[in-house]
C-alpha cells in the first residue's frame, strides 16, 4: 500500500533522530538508518573507512570535530562543489554537521554555511559539534527541505549529500533550491537514483525509503524536476566507487540491480531572481 508524504516524513524523521541519538553512544558504528539489527558488518564498523570509501580524503576526515561524521551519504559533494573564499553555502539534510565544517573550512572566516535539517536531535548535535570545533562561520537551522528557512538569493552553492531521496516532493524541493540560490548560483549534491522501477515490496517499504533506497527517482525524472524548476548545464554522474557501500543496504537483495549512486551538478541561470 502506498505510504502518504506525511507517514514517509515521520518516519524518516524517527529512523534519523534514533541515528542521532545512538552516535551520542561510545560503540556507534554508523549503521544504516533503517537497520533495526544492532550494529554494522565488520567493514563497516569503521567510519572512518567506510568515509574513505566513498570519496573522503584523509585530511577531510581529519579536519572535522569528533562525532560529526555519522557515516551517512552516498559521495561527496565537496569533491564536485568548486567552493572558493567567502562564499555561502547552503548544506540539504545537515546531519550532525559533517559536510557543512568541511565546506566551512574552504569557504573561510568571510565565507558561511547554513545547515537545513528537519530533525531537532542532528541539529542540537551539530551545534554543539560546531561549538566543540570553534566554527564561527556555520549556522544551523531546523526545517524541511520541501520549505528551505532561507531568503531568497542567500546561497552561491548548495550541497547535500543522499537526502533529497528522502523527500516525498522533491520537485519542491528544487523549486525551493533555485529559490534561494543567488543568480548563476550552484547545486552540487551527490545522491541516489534508480535505473529500474522498484519491485513492490522495496518501494513501499519505509525502512527501505529511510535507507536512501525506496524513494530514490529515475535518472529521467531527476532530469525532469530540474529543468522543470528552472536549471540549466544539468550534469548527473555515477560514483562506481561508492557501489560497493550501497550494494549492502539490503543485504542479499541485488540493489545494485535498481540503485547507482551519482553527482548532480546543475546553475541557476544568471538573469533569474
Amino acid at each position: 500500500m502506498k505510504k502518504s508524504n506525511n507517514e514517509i516524513r515521520d518516519a524518516v524523521r524517527k529512523s534519523y533522530r534514533k541515528v542521532a541519538e545512538n552516535a551520542l553512544s561510545d560503540n556507534y558504528c554508523g549503521c544504516s538508518p533503517g537497520e533495526d539489527t544492532g550494529c554494522c558488518s565488520p567493514e563497516e564498523t569503521n567510519l572512518y573507512e567506510a568515509s574513505s570509501r566513498i570519496g573522503y580524503s584523509d585530511k577531510e576526515l581529519k579536519e572535522v570535530p569528533e562525532g560529526s561524521n555519522l557515516g551517512l551519504g552516498c559521495g561527496n559533494p565537496q569533491a564536485i562543489a568548486a567552493l572558493k573564499e567567502g562564499e555561502t553555502v547552503l548544506d540539504l539534510g545537515s546531519g550532525a554537521g559533517f559536510d557543512v565544517f568541511l565546506a566551512a573550512r574552504q569557504v573561510g572566516d568571510k565565507g558561511k554555511v547554513i545547515g537545513v535539517d528537519m530533525t531537532q536531535e542532528m541539529i542540537s548535535k551539530a551545534r554543539k559539534n560546531a561549538a566543540m570545533g570553534n566554527f564561527n562561520n556555520v549556522e544551523f537551522r531546523l526545517g524541511e527541505i520541501e520549505n528551505i528557512p532561507v531568503a531568497d538569493n542567500t546561497a552561491d552553492v548548495i550541497i547535500s549529500n543522499c537526502v533529497i531521496n528522502l523527500s516525498p516532493e522533491k520537485q519542491k524541493v528544487f523549486n525551493e533550491s533555485l529559490r534561494v540560490l543567488k543568480p548563476g548560483g550552484r547545486l552540487a549534491i551527490t545522491d541516489n537514483i534508480t535505473t529500474a522501477e522498484l519491485p513492490e515490496e522495496i518501494k513501499n517499504n519505509l525502512e527501505h525509503y529511510s535507507a536512501c533506497i525506496s524513494g530514490a527517482a529515475l535518472v529521467g525524472e531527476l532530469e525532469n524536476m530540474l529543468k522543470n524548476a528552472g536549471f540549466i548545464n544539468i550534469k548527473i554522474e555515477p560514483i562506481d566507487k561508492s557501489r560497493k557501500l550501497t550494494s549492502k543496504w539490503i543485504p542479499g537483495g541485488n540493489i545494485n540491480d535498481y540503485i547507482v549512486p551519482v553527482t548532480v551538478e546543475a546553475a541557476k541561470p544568471e538573469g533569474i531572481r
